[in-house]
């Protein structure tokens, strides 16, 4: 059981972090931009269930392992790194003409949100120091806590990344009409946050 008022507790503080502008959220609306609202839902879908990956992996004690060996912690976020580099490169390759002419992406944007969140290192670390302020061994098993309180967690980061890439999946469309504004404004998206993976300092 998890202790109702620790729940209460955990809820707002959850939604905050959910609010907090950050790579998931950024990854969302470049997805919106690209390929529109389902797309956007697809991404979110995506990075939920690897926030949820990390929690499990937090509960059982593996996270704390992975951070504390240096040379799992650098290969993770270079992967991070290219992945992103490619997802910028491939946007900037084929131009769009309208959103319209796009085929159903929410698989392969569910693939990318997954991949996305898997190789960001600072979710481990975010995970390890959060949600242990509201575990209690005493209230009954570790790992069932993490998960109920990772649940939580991701369905908040699901509806408020989900509904951002579903507006800019809005905007998206408008510009899309243009020439290749979208695909270059994609892409600085994607390569922004190469660049904030690569300069990730362990702390």
């Amino acid at each position: 059981m998890v202790d109702p008022l620790t729940l209460v507790a955990f809820v707002p503080a959850a939604l905050a972090l959910n609010l907090t502008p950050g790579a998931d959220m950024m990854f969302c609306l470049g997805q919106g931009l690209r390929s529109g609202a389902r797309a956007a839902w697809a991404a979110s879908a995506g990075i939920a269930l690897g926030g949820m990956v990390h929690v499990l992996l937090a509960g059982a004690g593996l996270s704390a392992l992975l951070t504390s060996w240096p040379v799992a912690f650098d290969v993770i976020r270079w992967l991070g790194v290219a992945y992103l580099s490619w997802l910028a490169f491939q946007a900037l390759r084929r131009p769009i003409p309208s959103l319209q002419a796009l085929p159903p992406r929410a698989v392969s944007a569910f693939r990318a949100g997954l991949i996305v969140n898997l190789t960001n290192p600072k979710v481990i670390l975010f995970v390890l120091a959060f949600i242990p302020q509201f575990v209690q061994p005493e209230a009954g098993p570790v790992l069932f806590q993490f998960i109920v309180f990772g649940v939580v967690l991701s369905l908040g980061g699901l509806a408020v990344n989900g509904l951002l890439g579903m507006g800019a999946g809005s905007l998206g469309q408008r510009l899309a009409q243009g020439s290749r504004l979208l695909d270059i404004l994609t892409a600085s998206i994607f390569a922004a946050l190469a660049l904030r993976l690569a300069l990730l300092e362990r702390t």
